[in-house]
């Protein structure tokens, strides 16, 4: 039997059509949440009279919603914030205008705005529309760089249920040649130890590999540099946690994001974990690449 929550704890989703609302919803019931989606914003405080719910809401709000209004929507948003009993955030699922034109494009898919014209017309009257409802936003993810899996990796990152340490955390890798990925909190340089790409044995590999982790181990820098960021990191989580963090994301960068960045990662992830710490570990180079790099690429 299912315990019944202390308080009902509710998060709505919103953002233009086409960023990806629908697929936060759908991460967000694979969590837990009981999802419900374009209910009559009018409802919504009806639903959440009498006793807590014994599951979390996931409501997904749009402007086709009967009786949606930038006004309506704020003032309930207030009224949520407000009322006793209940944990709220807003959760607005942003996407930058041209990659939504791409995604309309792709799908050869009307804007439900303006189904008699171009994708663009409907597309610019939302984003007017939503403006507004974009600054009341607890949450904003972009999801302009991201493919839905990465969406539901930060949808679980922000709204995985807790349990044990009161902060999640996210180790990633990547390559410095892609650019430094979007809403990391500390980044670490790993271009100094030994690259394994230059071993024809282990270019192939990645740094999940053992014999990978052991090349990189063996370098006389790791151990020093391993324990010292280890030691930073180990410092500051009890002190974020006090600040009321909820998430810490530290990323490991290398030249191809393949071998160095991925072994640190690995490691910290695996050390982390066994302090009690609930971690989950992102390769972005690995997800953009499934069968590895082409050989052209260093680790």
């Amino acid at each position: 039997m299912t315990d019944v929550q202390s308080e009902n704890r509710v998060v709505m989703v919103t953002g233009p059509s086409g960023a990806g609302r629908s697929s936060a919803i759908n991460a967000l019931e694979d969590l837990g949440y009981e999802a419900i989606d374009n209910l009559p914003l009018s409802l919504v405080p009806r639903l959440l009279d009498g006793p807590p719910l014994p599951r979390p809401l996931a409501l997904g709000i749009d402007v086709r919603n009967r009786d949606f209004s930038t006004e309506a929507l704020t003032e309930l948003v207030n009224q949520l914030n407000r009322r006793p009993g209940v944990s709220f955030d807003l959760l607005y699922i942003d996407c930058g205008i041209d990659t939504l034109l791409r995604r309309y494009s792709e799908t050869r898919r009307r804007h439900p705005l303006s189904p008699a014209d171009a994708p663009r017309v409907g597309i610019e009257q939302e984003l007017a529309i939503l403006g507004p409802v974009s600054t009341l936003a607890d949450i904003l993810i972009d999801t302009t760089d991201l493919s839905p899996h990465q969406l539901r990796a930060e949808i679980a990152r922000w709204f995985a249920p807790k349990s044990g340490a009161p902060m999640a955390l996210s180790v990633q890798s990547f390559s410095y040649k892609r650019g430094l990925p979007r809403s990391v909190d500390m980044v670490f340089d790993c271009r100094f130890l030994a690259n394994p790409h230059w071993d024809p044995n282990l270019r192939a590999l990645d740094g999940r590999s053992a014999a990978v982790a052991d090349f990189v181990a063996a370098d006389p820098r790791f151990d020093d540099f391993f324990s010292r960021v280890h030691g930073l990191i180990a410092s500051l989580l009890e002190a974020f946690v006090d600040e009321g963090k909820t998430s810490l994301t530290i990323a490991f960068g290398c030249t191809g994001g393949k071998h160095r960045s991925v072994a640190m990662a690995e490691k910290l992830s695996a050390t982390l974990a066994q302090s009690g710490w609930r971690v989950s570990k992102r390769h972005r180079e690995l997800e953009r690449r499934p069968e590895g790099l082409p050989s052209g690429e260093q680790g």
